[in-house]
């Protein structure tokens, strides 16, 4: 059995529908307790007993559906990978859905709309850290098993990732030292989404990622700005100064070495779209001189993550010494991780100036990626996404990234990787106010449990 629901015959694709339809109110149940969970993986914020109870929760879950070996697997970095699966019958291919139970933090509490921990339902859709992105996507795949009832004729395994908004990269190096464990002839990455709700869409490109943190110094302490201001270095002006040589006046990523003229081949993501998908003010333009898809899925971009300064409040009149910033600088397809921080990390020094003190600590890198198509796999889920919306699916890039995605590639090079999910731009993911659309969860999940059972059928 592959489930603890009622009635065990998988059925037409009506009866999964309107068995999917029927699951709706669990679904919701439990999406309010995966939100619940303080499910942050650093240590430094939140207590990491949260993440452990989030991991044992999905682990219980995709048990009681019917997964037989189920366990948690610490990584490399500390974290736990919930990894539960069902052998596939002699023959018979095999499945891996891929999620993680981690989540970001909630960022400024004070500019949710609602609790962060708790699922609250405003104007249809349902509200709360991680509801999408990607706790969301646990629920999917819970639904489509649940809806199944009984056994499907191939191989399921499950795996829930524990640190994929840290970007320590636990998994990815479990992965490469037990290839057995998660090996599978169709992985579906559920941590991506749709173009907009109710447009069924295939991620088939990421942008990398480096992420480094730089420091400059410039004094032994800080001194009295009416004393010393004018001839005495100030970090902070400094790193000012070197943050602004990251874009041009377009707002271009201006990084040497690097790129920045790509154009995107595929669908065109409309401005006005884009403008109200990204929230941006009335009146503010976009930056870059490319169209809203060159800028998002073809080119890199750099953003400022954070900055350690005094505060407006409480700041004094003081030159300050030392200054630091984050930065997380996104690579199209095409690029090398490794030439891209050489890159920043050159373009940092000789840009830095007044032969300020700098340090480049890198934090993380990740390889674009960009997904195959064509095969058995894919044309299963393209009727199958067909049938649950009724209407074909189309493909767009990725902006984030999921470095893992590469590993599965090298690690599994036969295997075909489709990247699919409930989140959508109006999700907010990584920001406050995140929320999921319900009727993404329903249609995804019915689209999961017709292409299982399709697939099985094909192969």
């Amino acid at each position: 059995m592959i489930s603890d629901e009622p009635g065990t015959a998988a059925g037409d694709d009506a009866e999964l529908r309107k068995r999917v339809a029927a699951l709706m109110p669990r679904a919701k149940t439990d999406l309010t307790q995966l939100v619940s969970f303080k499910s942050v993986a650093d240590a430094r914020q939140f207590p990491p007993e949260e993440c452990h109870r989030t991991a044992q929760w999905v682990a219980d879950a995709f048990a009681a559906v019917g997964l037989t070996k189920v366990g948690l697997h610490e990584t490399p970095d500390g974290s736990m990978a919930v990894i539960a699966s069902r052998p596939a019958p002699e023959g018979a291919p095999t499945v891996l859905l891929y999620c993680h139970y981690d989540v970001q933090p909630p960022l400024d509490d004070a500019a949710w709309r609602t609790p962060v921990w708790e699922l609250t339902e405003k104007d249809g859709r349902w509200y709360g850290r991680g509801s999408a992105d990607c706790k969301g996507n646990i629920v999917m795949h819970l639904t489509a098993l649940r809806a199944l009832g009984s056994d499907v004729p191939l191989g399921i395994t499950l795996v829930a990732e524990g640190s994929e908004e840290q970007g320590t990269g636990g998994l990815e190096r479990f992965v490469e030292a037990n290839p057995e464990l998660l090996r599978a002839d169709a992985i579906l990455i559920g941590d991506c989404g749709n173009f907009a709700v109710g447009v069924p869409t295939f991620t088939e490109t990421l942008r990398g990622n480096v992420n480094v943190v730089v420091t400059i110094e410039t004094l032994a302490g800080p001194v009295h700005s009416g004393m010393f201001g004018g001839p005495a270095p100030d970090a902070l002006a400094a790193l000012i100064h070197l943050l602004a040589s990251l874009r041009d006046e377009h707002g271009n990523t201006t990084v040497s070495g690097l790129p920045s003229d790509q154009r995107w081949p595929g669908v065109q993501y409309p401005e006005q779209q884009f403008c109200a998908d990204a929230g941006v003010l009335g009146g503010v333009e976009l930056i870059g001189d490319g169209t809203v898809a060159d800028m998002l899925w073809a080119r890199p971009a750099l953003t400022v993550l954070g900055i350690d300064a005094p505060p407006v409040v409480g700041s004094s009149a003081s030159i300050q010494p030392a200054a630091r910033a984050r930065l997380n600088l996104r690579i199209p397809p095409g690029t090398d991780p490794d030439q891209a921080l050489t890159a920043l990390t050159a373009h940092l020094r000789a840009n830095t100036p007044w032969q300020a003190k700098l340090t480049v600590e890198t934090e993380a890198t990740g390889a674009p990626f960009k997904s195959g198509g064509g095969g058995a796999a894919r044309v299963a889920m393209e009727a199958a996404l067909a049938a649950s919306y009724g209407r074909s699916a189309t493909t767009q890039g990725q902006g984030g990234s999921i470095p893992l995605c590469n590993v599965f590639a090298d690690t599994y090079p036969d295997a075909e990787i489709m990247l699919l999910g409930v989140e959508e731009p109006k999700c907010l993911i990584h920001a406050p106010n995140e929320s999921v659309d319900p009727s993404e969860i329903e249609h995804m999940a019915l689209a999961e449990a017709l292409f299982l059972t399709s697939y099985a059928r094909q192969a």
